[in-house]
């Protein structure tokens, strides 16, 4: 395979008028993308080039020449260092938390980057297809380690997805249409990355530096007694020194064209870069939490079920429960008639609340009906509100809360549990089920009539939505091995 001449990709911007797909919402084409990217890649090209249309005013405060971004990074990470120290001496020195009110708010937080969580990477992905040339390698390498080099402990998206189950937090596929920008972009970066290529650098440049949001909510995530691994893990990778952040760089010198317009490149670059800028973001999900919102909706999406499953007897100020579940706008005001009614009494325990004993415990009569996440939005409002005589419970933080489980003997594990086998590593006993689609996998890599042939069935399984199943797990460790870098 020959590596892509670079100074001949077609500058997206100059290609012809984006068909009417272009102005299908993220959303929609997320998951299209998701589901059969080769079927939709033109109109993930389209959309690329409406969101290349959409940040030309924002301005890039990346470097104006190659050889200052060295010191740039540098300079860039050491700032992101003070204030982080400058930070936690406030903290230590009695300051709030400065991201998250409340553990419901922290949750909340994780469901409205699940979208882009869960395709984490995926820009990446079209690079796998260049893998006997060495100018690749610096992003092969990072997608690689995206996907944990084939360790489900360390797949970023394995890891995401057990946070999710975890905290009980499903339907993110409800966010709104801005959650899914991000995560659209960067699935059709991965399957137009000929195309944009030097978008694609310009995007992964942005992406993997080190943010200072990262360090906070690692820290106020861990306060709250929810795992900061996914997030910690991205602190370490994205290192100016040795990680993400620094083979970015290096692959921007290295793809960089000897013959041609190197500033029209770099142009598309810095187009790149600011694509990072576009849909929701950390601070602004966190920004617009509301926790009243967040529960009428809660209850709004409940009620297209709950609004026939009530008894006639079960009325509040006189109306029945079924009537008020009828209409979701008028949750807030079930919410008002809960607690005039003693139902609900905000600023005390929940424990002093009849419907919080209707929710939660054993014999509840809505055992079940709201998840560990809907259940902490619920508490929080209650005990939360305004001249509430509650303490905020002193949350055990999720390094304490690890080491009392080590001190029972329950050792988390976060390395590998198989043994070697060759270029694969078997799966354990519990994954026993997919041992036949594993062996068939290896029997056909083992038929390829050459290593180009293997590598091309390999990264086939290593698409955003496989790369984390059983086989593309196996795919990937296989493809590491092979391109021996």
């Amino acid at each position: 395979m020959m590596p892509t001449m670079l100074s001949e990709v077609a500058d997206p911007r100059q290609a012809l008028p984006a068909r009417a797909d272009a102005r299908e919402p993220a959303k929609d084409l997320y998951f299209a993308l998701y589901d059969d990217p080769l079927a939709h890649a033109g109109a993930g090209a389209a959309f690329l080039r409406a969101q290349i249309a959409a940040v030309q005013h924002i301005s890039a405060d990346l470097p104006p020449t190659l050889a200052q971004l060295p010191a740039w990074i540098e300079a860039r990470s050491e700032a992101v260092g003070i204030e982080y120290r400058e930070y936690l001496a406030a903290r230590k020195n009695g300051a709030p938390r400065r991201y998250f009110h409340n553990r419901a708010h922290a949750l909340n937080f994780i469901k409205a980057a699940a979208p882009t969580k869960l395709v984490d990477g995926s820009w990446l992905y079209g690079m796998l297809a260049h893998w006997d040339s060495p100018d690749f390698h610096p992003l092969i390498k990072t997608y690689l380690e995206e996907l944990g080099e084939g360790a489900p402990s360390k797949n970023h998206v394995t890891i995401y997805r057990k946070l999710l189950a975890t905290h009980g937090i499903d339907n993110w596929e409800l966010l709104s249409d801005d959650h899914f920008v991000q995560g659209a972009i960067q699935l059709a970066l991965g399957q137009n990355a000929d195309r944009f290529l030097p978008e694609v650098i310009g995007f992964n440049l942005g992406y993997e530096q080190l943010p200072l949001h990262l360090l906070i909510t690692s820290y106020e995530l861990n306060e709250f007694g929810i795992d900061p691994y996914y997030f910690t893990l991205h602190v370490t990778v994205d290192n100016a020194a040795t990680g993400h952040a620094q083979k970015a760089v290096q692959a921007l010198f290295e793809l960089m064209p000897r013959v041609g317009d190197r500033d029209a490149f770099y142009q598309r670059v810095l187009d790149g870069y600011r694509l990072n800028e576009l849909g929701a973001s950390t601070n602004s999900v966190i920004a617009d939490f509301d926790i009243q919102d967040e529960l009428v909706r809660i209850l709004a999406q409940k009620s297209v079920v709950g609004k026939n499953m009530h008894s006639d007897y079960c009325r509040v100020a006189g109306r029945s429960v079924n009537d008020w579940l009828g209409e979701p706008g008028q949750i807030p005001g079930f919410l008002a008639a809960l607690e005039t009614a003693g139902w609900i009494k905000r600023g005390e325990e929940v424990e002093h609340s009849r419907f919080w004993r209707l929710v939660e415990g054993e014999r509840a009569e809505m055992f079940g009906v709201f998840s560990a996440y809907e259940q902490q939005v619920l508490r929080d409002w209650i005990e939360g509100s305004p001249g509430s005589s509650v303490k905020p419970q002193r949350a055990l933080s999720h390094r304490a809360r690890q080491r009392t489980l080590d001190n029972l003997g329950q050792h988390a594990d976060r390395n590998g549990d198989f043994p070697e086998r060759g270029l694969i590593r078997r799966r354990a006993a519990r994954d026993c089920g997919s041992e036949s689609e594993l062996a068939l996998l290896e029997q056909r890599v083992a038929a390829a009539a050459g290593k180009g042939e293997a590598m091309a069935l390999l990264f086939e399984l290593m698409t955003p939505a496989r790369h984390h199943s059983a086989a593309g797990l196996m795919a990937t460790r296989m493809y590491s091995q092979l391109l021996d870098i």
